[in-house]
């Protein structure tokens, strides 16, 4: 696997990582201001300033864990793009209080934009999350 390849493949590694010690701050360093998430069933999610108010508003009641198989990244000078099929946890903090663990699962497709240092942050994300059976 190509080095480039690598380094995207351990910036997604960090994502479920930081989501699951709910470190919004780490997910911030990782995608562009000007991020877009697509997610079914709902209005584009648009900047990072949005998708930090969704998630700390999320991760006050639940906490996040997931799994990703990563089928392919490639990439073309600046950009590059990353295809995985994707499976999401989010259990409630206090079960005792009601709730039940809410289970998706499926592919999300993330276009990465590489930054002048030569890192890599995510750009566009669209993710067809489905709810498990």
């Amino acid at each position: 696997m190509h080095t480039e390849q690598l380094a995207i493949r351990d910036l997604i590694m960090q994502w479920q990582t930081a989501s699951a010690a709910g470190d919004v701050d780490s997910l911030l360093n990782l995608m562009e201001d000007d991020v877009v998430f697509l997610v079914a069933d709902s209005a584009p999610m648009r900047g990072r300033q949005q998708f930090a108010d969704t998630l700390r508003a999320v991760l006050n009641t639940h906490s996040i864990s997931s799994q990703s198989d990563i089928q392919e990244i490639e990439i073309a000078d600046d950009l590059a793009y990353s295809w995985s099929w994707l499976k999401v946890e989010i259990t409630p903090k206090h079960p005792e209080q009601g709730g039940k663990t809410i289970r998706r699962s499926g592919h999300v497709l993330s276009v990465w934009r590489r930054q002048t240092d030569n890192s890599w942050r995510i750009y566009r994300d669209a993710n067809m999350l489905g709810l498990e059976a």
